[in-house]
């Protein structure tokens, strides 16, 4: 499913990001669905801070610049949550660490990517 491409010239990268966060929530989505079945609340939390990642980068795009840097800063801390959690359940053996590494990792990337957008 893709959107309708609108203008800007945030346009290329707006759409790398946003194709960036989903890949990484299919990536992590075995991962919640492991988490949830031992910690509900864990794996909720861990839901809600990949999607919101995804929702704050979007809604960044979208608004003016001062508006814009917080929604990328709340993307990054909801980026981190989302690192936090994953390295939280693996610490509580609801997976192996081996498996939450990869996408970790990719959080770290986007994470970076994300760090330039909210600087002024």
């Amino acid at each position: 499913m893709e959107a309708a491409p609108a203008g800007g010239m945030h346009t290329p990268l707006r759409q790398q990001l946003l194709e960036q966060v989903l890949s990484i929530i299919e990536l992590a989505r075995p991962l919640v669905e492991a988490i949830s079945r031992r910690d509900r609340d864990l794996g909720s939390q861990l839901r809600r801070a990949l999607s919101s990642t995804a929702l704050n980068l979007a809604e960044g795009f979208g608004t003016q610049a001062g508006n814009a840097r917080l929604r990328f800063e709340t993307a990054r801390g909801s980026l981190y949550e989302a690192q936090a959690a994953l390295r939280v359940a693996a610490a509580w053996g609801w997976v192996e660490r081996h498996q939450a590494v990869p996408v970790v990792q990719q959080l770290d990337q986007l994470g970076a990517r994300v760090f330039g957008l909210s600087r002024p």
